[in-house]
């Protein structure tokens, strides 16, 4: 049995397996390339390669879009349904004002099986403020339970510190 040390110290280059790595350009084009003695890169052959198609359509097929920023205008009204509201992100703004008439655009997305984004200028406090209490209002969820299902989802949510004290006190 050697030891460690003596197996470094017998270690030579040259036993080592040469080894190949796939290579997928962009243009989608695969190179098989092996590394020579001085470093340098070998292309060995080339593969048939597919190609790439763009794609172009919208994440889960967004179909509406509800857009509780300030002044962020919407720029596809040609190929989703919007619903803005100018929320302002301000401790005092009463967020759970606007949770009822929000939850209704939801509501009626989903009854025709869309899908809804909820924006505001970050994704942080307003939008995950509304979301939070739309899953309070529709689903039942305590403020922690709708909270955390926000959170796992976003994980960067940060309601202000006014909507957090709203939204926890906040009884539909």
């Amino acid at each position: 049995m050697h030891s460690l040390s003596q197996e470094i110290q017998g270690f030579s280059k040259g036993r080592l397996k040469k080894q190949c790595t796939r290579v997928t350009t962009v243009m989608g084009r695969t190179l098989l390339e092996r590394r020579g003695d001085g470093g340098e890169v070998e292309e060995l052959e080339e593969e048939g390669g597919c190609g790439f198609v763009e794609d172009k359509s919208l994440d889960l097929q967004v179909s509406h879009v509800l857009n509780v920023a300030y002044g962020v205008t919407n720029l596809y009204a040609d190929q989703l349904v919007y619903k803005t509201l100018q929320i302002l992100d301000l401790p005092d703004t009463d967020i759970t004002s606007y949770v009822g008439e929000c939850s209704s655009f939801i509501d009626g997305a989903r009854e025709k099986d869309g899908v809804v984004l909820v924006h505001c200028n970050a994704g942080v406090s307003r939008s995950t403020s509304i979301v939070i209490g739309y899953l309070m209002l529709r689903e039942g969820l305590s403020f922690d339970d709708a909270y955390g299902q926000v959170k796992l989802a976003r994980p960067s949510i940060r309601p202000n510190p006014g909507f957090h004290q709203q939204l926890q006190s906040y009884k539909p």
